[in-house]
């Protein structure tokens, strides 16, 4: 990795930790510590905190102040960690691994789990509305996108499109779209926030750069994923591999080598890098693109 990018992203997960334990610092009730060592320990298993990096990055490459994004990255990875929480659990992916830990149902239980998901949930949309660093009407713009990002019409819609995936073979426009919702609409929302927090709105260039440059490299992200499933380990990887093939999943290996794979999430990083090249300040995201489609975990 790049020594300017590993420093960025180092810096950025420091200051996105520190902000998340401000949210816990706080709670008192002893008879809900239960939930709360569990909503804890899925958010401290470390990880490479993307989602955040993205706020926090395009905030500073758009002219914006850490602080104002800060609140933003913290939601974010909430409710990238709730995803998670709940992916994991017996009636999803059914996995016994994250991060290289034992996932939150084979900690806690499979009842606490679920509270833990749906708690992270809703304290990322509060988060995110409470955001004491930019205006209200800012603050809710960014509560409703994460929020429409998460449900239905984004992480969750693709999420019942993957399990339709486990069943029958999705045909390609459908792979992508699966992808679009499932993986893409939390990368797409990170890059919004962090556009939010430097003061853009969506009539301004730069966001709709963020967003293009965002589907480009969430959908990347994702191809890169499918070949680490199929070709990585466990000890590499911090999560059971081999799932999508035991789960006769439709991955975009069920349509190309893992070569041809690679070449198109080469592409698509080309083409995202290229729609926030013409603006000033986005070099470590440039750097960021590469990296994602380089990583083997």
């Amino acid at each position: 990795m790049n020594e300017i990018l590993r420093k960025s992203m180092s810096e950025a997960a420091s200051a996105v930790e520190k902000e998340l334990e401000k949210y816990y610092s706080v709670y008192r009730d002893t008879d809900t510590e239960l939930v709360r060592k569990a909503e804890i320990y899925s958010l401290t298993a470390g990880g490479k905190r993307i989602r955040p990096y993205l706020v926090l990055e395009f905030c500073r490459a758009f002219g914006g102040n850490e602080k104002s994004a800060l609140p933003f990255a913290a939601a974010v990875e909430m409710m990238h960690t709730f995803s998670l929480i709940h992916d994991d659990l017996p009636c999803m992916d059914d996995d016994d691994l994250r991060r290289g830990r034992p996932t939150s149902h084979k900690k806690f239980g499979e009842a606490t789990a679920l509270l833990a998901g749906d708690s992270l949930a809703l304290r990322a949309v509060e988060t995110a509305m409470s955001n004491p660093y930019v205006s209200k009407e800012t603050a809710l713009a960014g509560g409703l996108a994460l929020a429409r990002a998460a449900g239905s019409e984004g992480m969750i819609g693709g999420q019942i499109i993957d399990m339709r995936g486990e069943t029958e073979i999705l045909d390609f426009e459908t792979l992508l779209k699966l992808h679009n919702k499932k993986t893409g609409a939390m990368i797409r929302v990170s890059a919004n926030l962090g556009c939010l927090a430097a003061g853009l709105t969506s009539n301004d260039p730069e966001y709709a750069a963020a967003e293009e440059y965002a589907d480009g490299i969430g959908l990347a992200f994702q191809i890169i994923d499918d070949i680490l499933d199929a070709e990585s380990d466990s000890a590499t990887l911090g999560k059971s591999v081999g799932s999508d093939a035991e789960n006769n999943k439709t991955t975009f290996l069920s349509f190309m080598s893992a070569e041809d794979a690679r070449a198109y999430a080469r592409k698509l990083t080309e083409e995202a890098a290229d729609a926030i090249s013409p603006f000033t300040g986005c070099e470590n995201l440039i750097l960021f693109a590469d990296y994602l489609i380089e990583r083997k975990n």
